[in-house]
């Protein structure tokens, strides 16, 4: 790999100018306080795999809030403190750069969040995952550009491996196994060898990990551009069943999920297609395990349901107000995947109508409307709107006045 050493080149090729240029102003300023700057993790591995990537961490062996507020001084930006953790967060112009003390890392349990104490670069670069997340580029002006590179995550980057720093890596934090088969996956590399082995060794350790944290991986592996990819090798390891055991990430999953795409796929789509296949119990018992939000809970449970009406989809010459009132009320991240997963035709169809057309009818008269007609408000009003929102989904009117030429005949037939 050309360019091993200084990585100077890459940082002005690859980052925008203004970015760049920020960051060679942040080296100058944390030397100019006897500071040491350095970018780290996963913007120093795309650089040296020229893929984008302007998610910037910077790490400081001195003080980051302290220098995010220098770094900022009398110009336009904000800074988000965390004392605790001691990082800031700058944000200017629709971009952002984490800023963090260099720390080293303890694990008082296998699961547990780790304690965080002062650290040096070197520690700080070994409490990482993988070898090609653990490489630096020092900002200070004299060495700026330089590649530390403590862990052989350059060789590792050229031979296409991902590889942890030691060997109780998945034991101190198992979600580590999880980001193996994700950076695997998307990279298009492989797990080295005795990293597999360990990974293996270790998978039931993904117990110890809290629903929040599981489910935040999950939630990793679906913005992922190709999300089946991971979901197929974590399958084939065993990591994925460790979710819940009746997940799939198999051929019928990639291929729906290459469908949903076409249909502008986003998380909560994907979710739906992940557990497409559980039936009502299931779907309780991972959004159990996995303590999803309201939301996301919702629309696996709108899963259920609607598949629970396919069926009745295919019944022939079904008029437009039967499928409404089968699919209103169910959100539409549920009905497209049902849609996306069923191989029925006329379901398809059916389930379209309903979220491209059906759901946005409305009758034309108002209750004001129905009141002038001399309609009371109360129930016979609510009925009377109703049969209209119907008429006019079957087309039996298709105007105001056809309804109210409608309502006419309805009040006349009460007489």
């Amino acid at each position: 790999m050309p360019d091993a050493i200084n990585q100077s080149d890459r940082i002005a090729k690859q980052l925008p100018p203004a970015l760049a240029e920020f960051i060679k102003e942040a080296g100058r300023v944390a030397a100019s306080q006897g500071q040491n700057l350095y970018l780290v993790g996963g913007v120093v591995r795309d650089l040296l795999l020229g893929r984008a990537n302007l998610d910037l961490d910077l790490v400081v062996e001195g003080d980051a809030i302290e220098l995010a507020q220098r770094l900022l001084q009398g110009k336009p930006g904000k800074i988000t403190r965390h004392p605790h953790f001691k990082t800031a967060r700058l944000q200017w112009d629709n971009m952002s750069i984490d800023l963090t003390t260099a720390r080293s890392e303890t694990y008082a349990r296998s699961g547990a969040l780790p304690t965080i104490g002062p650290g040096t670069m070197k520690d700080d670069l070994f409490r990482r995952d993988f070898t090609i997340n653990a490489m630096a580029i020092s900002l200070r002006p004299n060495r700026y550009g330089e590649l530390i590179d403590l862990y052989g995550g350059r060789s590792d980057i050229e031979h296409g491996l991902i590889r942890i720093l030691h060997e109780k890596s998945f034991i101190d934090d198992a979600t580590r196994i999880w980001r193996a088969v994700r950076y695997e996956q998307r990279l298009d590399f492989l797990i080295e060898r005795n990293t597999l082995r360990l990974l293996k060794r270790d998978v039931d350790m993904l117990d110890t990990i809290s629903a929040d944290r599981l489910r935040y991986e999950l939630e990793c592996v679906l913005h992922e551009e190709y999300p089946e990819k991971a979901l197929r090798r974590a399958g084939e390891l065993g990591v994925l069943q460790k979710l819940h055991p009746g997940l799939k990430g198999d051929e019928w999953l990639a291929r729906k999920f290459e469908e949903a795409r076409a249909s502008a796929a986003s998380y909560n789509l994907y979710l739906a297609l992940l557990c497409y296949r559980f039936n009502a119990n299931e779907i309780e018992d991972i959004v159990s395990r996995l303590r999803f939000p309201k939301p996301q809970a919702q629309v696996l449970r709108n899963v259920a349901s609607v598949k629970s009406k396919l069926p009745a989809l295919q019944e022939p010459e079904l008029l437009s107000s039967a499928v409404y009132r089968l699919l209103h009320g169910y959100s539409h991240t549920a009905i497209i995947a049902a849609s996306v997963a069923s191989d029925s035709s006329i379901i398809r169809e059916r389930l379209l109508l309903f979220l491209n057309t059906l759901r946005y009818v409305r009758p034309a008269l108002t209750g004001d409307d129905l009141m002038e007609m001399g309609v009371p408000a109360g129930p016979r009003m609510k009925e009377i709107l109703q049969r209209l929102h119907e008429a006019r989904l079957d087309h039996k009117v298709r105007s105001k006045e056809e309804e109210a030429d409608l309502v006419r005949r309805w009040l006349g037939s009460k007489k």
